[in-house]
């Protein structure tokens, strides 16, 4: 029988001692196969923010091994420490969520909880803008097509449409220019409009169609091949005629994407406005529009009856003309004038950083306004310039017959202000010369205006004339351009397409021959 000493026995001791301590230290160093995979999974799940999120609840059962922060291992070291320092990390086994675990009620409302955190958004959402089949990204400029068959050329007709998405929420402006393809300073504002907004600090979305009538563009010309003026049109009808049915496909397939609308104009037929903003002040979202075009003249009007800006309003979206200059003709204070009061819209809006366009002053509101027409024929000589305020019995200007020669004087009926002239040219009867506005209230706007008497002596020594005439309300100049009014009658199945109403705008406000 083998005999132990007593150094024998320490020796096996320490090393017994030895042997527990290390698998003690092993064990508690390396994670269970479980726990593995478990860490393993988890780092394997990738963040992908374009994929629907879903709600994973996480398992209650307590671990056998709770972890220990490294920075605290010191902490429970007992030769370090004589107590424990608690950590900020709640036991995966607490009070708490052991009775949402036992409570079935409880444990949906928090499974529902988490998931409305992990779906909802932090912040607003960016969303890219569908229109003409294109999808346009935020933070994004494009140019999109507008195509319409119109011609047996061609096989579609392509208008261009610019877009900004901007890299922030917000609302949707639409600009539109040269409706009548004859007039050009639309065409420019545009252009310096949408290429000068940055995307990337834009909120919202700019559209802008600088040549609507791509035919009458091409032409040099106000009207459609077929002699029709589109801006009578509107909304159009699918199966109407051949304006119509391009008023419709850019009604539907462009305006109706906007939340505002602002349509450029100039005068017509060798007439100039200066420049101004023609909305329905009755409508308060369109009044609110209106505000916020800046330092310029604004007309009360409705609209006349098929024009791009009345069906726009119908519709429920705030829209306004936007007139200024004479047709054919690039005029840099036309255009500088309109860009400004657009820009202002823009940052008034809450699409841009706010600017200072204007100067501070405030342009007045007319809620009515008159044409003058010539009661005689003759080649006219303009006495007075557009934004020229005027007093009963001024003389606007001359008619000169140029075989007699003699000279008729055209006369201001009442006070008001230029805000619309012909240029100089050969005029007939009935022509309209100066449009005057001359009511700046609603309630003055009720009162007939006092006329100058029509006993009034206008004659000098070599001259003959007449008074002139005020003008019947402003739709029926548009009389005086050469419309053809769409006609069903050799289809009666078709609902009946919009048609200027000569009468329609009598009360308030008078519309104008150019829009």
């Amino acid at each position: 029988m083998t005999t132990l000493t007593q150094s024998t026995l320490h020796s096996s001791a320490l090393a017994l001692l030895l042997a527990i301590g290390s698998h003690t230290v092993s064990a508690q160093t390396e994670p269970t196969q479980d726990q593995a995979a478990s860490e393993s999974n988890s780092a394997a799940v990738p963040l992908d923010n374009t994929a629907p999120a879903k709600a994973v609840i996480a398992p209650t059962a307590p671990l056998d091994s709770p972890s220990v922060p490294a920075s605290n291992a010191a902490n429970t070291d007992p030769s370090t420490s004589s107590e424990l320092i608690p950590t900020a990390i709640e036991p995966v086994n607490s009070a708490t969520q052991t009775e949402v675990a036992s409570d079935p009620v409880l444990a949906e409302q928090a499974s529902a909880i988490e998931a409305k955190q992990i779906l909802e958004p932090s912040g607003p959402v960016l969303m890219p803008l569908h229109l003409l089949g294109t999808t346009v990204q935020p933070n994004q400029a494009t140019l999109l097509q507008w195509e319409f068959e119109a011609t047996f050329v061609d096989a579609s007709a392509q208008v261009p449409v610019l877009v900004v998405n901007g890299a922030n929420p917000g609302p949707t402006l639409c600009l539109t220019a040269a409706v009548h393809g004859d007039e050009l300073n639309g065409i420019e504002m545009v252009r310096r409009v949408i290429h000068s907004v940055d995307p990337e600090k834009l909120s919202g979305a700019l559209i802008g169609v600088p040549i609507v009538n791509l035919q009458g563009f091409q032409r040099a010309n106000r009207y459609l091949p077929d002699r029709r003026d589109l801006n009578r049109y509107f909304p159009g009808h699918v199966k109407g005629s051949y304006a119509s049915r391009i008023a419709y496909s850019f009604f539907t397939q462009v305006v109706q994407h906007c939340d505002f609308l602002v349509d450029i104009h100039t005068g017509s037929l060798s007439r100039t406005n200066l420049p101004q903003i023609r909305a329905n002040l009755l409508i308060p979202e369109v009044a609110a529009l209106a505000e916020k075009m800046g330092s310029i003249v604004v007309l009360q009007s409705k609209g006349g009856s098929g024009t791009l800006r009345r069906a726009t309003t119908d519709l429920g979206i705030p829209a306004v003309t936007l007139e200024a200059g004479a047709p054919n003709n690039l005029q840099k204070e036309a255009v500088e004038s309109g860009v400004k009061s657009i820009m202002s819209a823009i940052d008034s809006l809450g699409m841009t950083t706010p600017k200072p366009f204007w100067k501070r002053s405030e342009e007045p509101v007319f809620y009515q306004s008159t044409w003058i027409r010539a009661r005689k024929g003759g080649i006219l000589f303009s006495k007075v310039e557009l934004g020229d305020s005027v007093r009963k019995g001024n003389v606007l200007g001359l008619l000169s017959d140029p075989i007699t020669n003699k000279t008729t004087k055209i006369i201001a009926p009442f006070d008001g202000r230029v805000i619309g002239m012909a240029l100089n040219q050969v005029m007939y009867q009935g022509f309209a010369a100066y449009h005057i506005g001359l009511k700046s209230s609603i309630v003055e706007a009720a009162q007939p205006p006092e006329l100058v008497p029509e006993d009034i002596s206008l004659e000098t020594s070599n001259e003959t004339s007449a008074p002139s005439e005020l003008a019947s309300p402003a739709n029926d100049a548009e009389q005086l351009i050469d419309e053809t009014v769409p006609n069903n009658s050799d289809n009666p199945v078709l609902e009946p397409e919009s048609k200027p109403n000569p009468i329609e705008d009598m009360a308030l406000p008078t519309a104008d021959p150019d829009e």
